[in-house]
């Protein structure tokens, strides 16, 4: 509080729809508040700040016509301060020079904000084109309900407000353990909970004019605890979801029910997960994914997608990405609160430790990248395998990665011991990457110009401008 009664204050807009107001010039309302007209004309123009005794002139001598003067809108701030640091346009600015220009020109700083999100939204539509030219070439109508489903969390935040906080309520009620949920189902809905042997061909089956709730009982436990929280969340959730289905603009029916899936598997991350405690939980221990799973009783993937949610207005977590590819690269989770964006379609860089790590099981990788903007992250990778209950079917395999921004390092334990290391040059695919001198490269950049020498030869085979 001391800090910000120190804060100059500048008032030059206000000052002046107080004038408007009361249909005074600025000889008269000088007069009345007992300073000078030149010094009135400056503090007017943002020139001259607000002294105490100004601000209380004018509050004595029109208590219902002075409104006051806004404090820095901190929102506000922090947004401006992410168009203004943003590397790929140019050096950062200084905090207090953003703080004064909120205080002298908030409208400015407000425009600059838009014209930064529109930049960035007219980069993430180029790399979306890019991408679909590569792999799809048919423009909007190839936009499958898969897609449309997945950018719709995007555009979201990967954080739905109405599930978190009902989930959150639900766990504070009647816990959010196995047992709790199983004895919610079991005394409140009437459901009939059995495990069955499926030979990992079905992991869930819910018998609604029976009641009855079928579980793969070969799936580890935090596996059954998530298909409990699911089950529950879809009956006591079902008004909740329906509505953020209805309002979310979707084409297709398919892409509503697989919404529909969606929403439940977020509100029973949310269930078992809860955002305040597991938020609190992810800053004590520093985003430690071992110890939160063990603390919550939930998967190692489970804990990293809960992760990338903590996005709640006021009370967000740090900026995260996460993502999960499959043996053969495919990308098939992803979400990134922070500036790194993913290719809508295809694999992400070869050089990303994802790849490595979807080689060797239970073994955290941990990287310090650079992307072409300059933007640095740390990221840690872990190669996972999900058992399919029988030898007849092949284990899933693949890797999750979770990851900030260098700036956030302090809170990633990740992190630890990579600050002297020399970061590795990632981009985000070939398609898109402008980087001229990657080894790895496997496609060059979409709309560029490709110079190939017949007598030259480098590890890739042309160059481009």
């Amino acid at each position: 509080m001391a800090q910000a009664s120190r804060q100059r204050q500048f008032a030059g807009a206000e000052v002046r729809a107080l004038r408007a107001r009361i249909g005074a010039s600025q000889a008269t309302l000088a007069g009345v508040i007992g300073i000078s007209v030149p010094y009135l004309s400056q503090i007017e123009s943002n020139d001259r700040p607000l002294t105490p005794a100004v601000l209380l002139a004018l509050s004595r001598a029109y208590p219902n016509d002075w409104s006051g003067v806004a404090s820095v809108d901190e929102p506000l701030l922090m947004a401006a301060a992410g168009a203004a640091g943003d590397p790929s346009i140019a050096a950062a600015v200084p905090e207090r020079d953003l703080r004064r220009a909120l205080e002298q020109q908030p409208a400015l700083a407000r425009r600059m904000v838009a014209i930064h999100d529109a930049w960035r939204h007219s980069q993430e539509q180029l790399r979306i084109l890019d991408d679909s030219v590569d792999t799809r070439g048919s423009g909007d109508t190839a936009r499958l309900p898969w897609d449309e489903v997945r950018d719709w969390f995007h555009a979201a935040g990967n954080y739905i407000d109405p599930l978190d906080r009902a989930a959150e309520a639900l766990a504070a009620t009647s816990g959010s353990t196995a047992a709790a949920l199983t004895d919610r189902l079991r005394t409140v809905h009437r459901v009939t909970i059995e495990t069955v042997d499926t030979g990992g061909t079905r992991l869930r089956a819910y018998d609604a004019d029976r009641r009855r709730l079928s579980l793969d009982g070969s799936l580890p436990a935090e596996s059954l605890g998530f298909l409990l929280a699911h089950q529950l969340v879809r009956m006591e959730m079902a008004e909740a979801i329906a509505d953020t289905i209805g309002h979310a603009g979707l084409r297709f029916e398919a892409s509503r029910q697989l919404l529909a899936v969606g929403l439940a598997n977020y509100a029973a991350g949310a269930l078992t997960m809860p955002y305040a405690a597991f938020r609190a939980a992810a800053h004590a221990t520093r985003h430690d994914i071992d110890r939160l799973r063990g603390t919550f009783g939930v998967s190692f993937e489970q804990a990293c997608h809960r992760l990338s949610t903590l996005q709640r207005p006021g009370a967000a977590g740090i900026p995260t990405f996460f993502l999960r590819v499959d043996m053969a690269g495919n990308v098939t989770k992803r979400h990134s609160a922070t500036r790194l964006q993913f290719a809508r379609f295809g694999g992400a860089c070869p050089l990303w430790v994802v790849h490595e790590a979807v080689a060797i099981p239970d073994r955290i990788l941990v990287q310090r990248a650079e992307m072409p903007d300059g933007t640095r992250y740390v990221s840690m990778a872990k190669g996972l395998v999900k058992p399919s209950g029988s030898f007849a079917r092949a284990s899933r395999r693949y890797a999750v990665a979770l990851g900030c921004e260098e700036a956030d390092a302090a809170d990633f334990i990740y992190a630890d011991g990579l600050a002297a290391s020399s970061p590795t040059p990632i981009g985000i695919g070939c398609r898109i990457c402008p980087r001229p001198d990657c080894d790895q490269r496997a496609f060059p950049p979409a709309g560029t110009t490709l110079a190939i020498d017949p007598d030259r030869r480098a590890v890739v085979p042309y160059d481009f401008g």
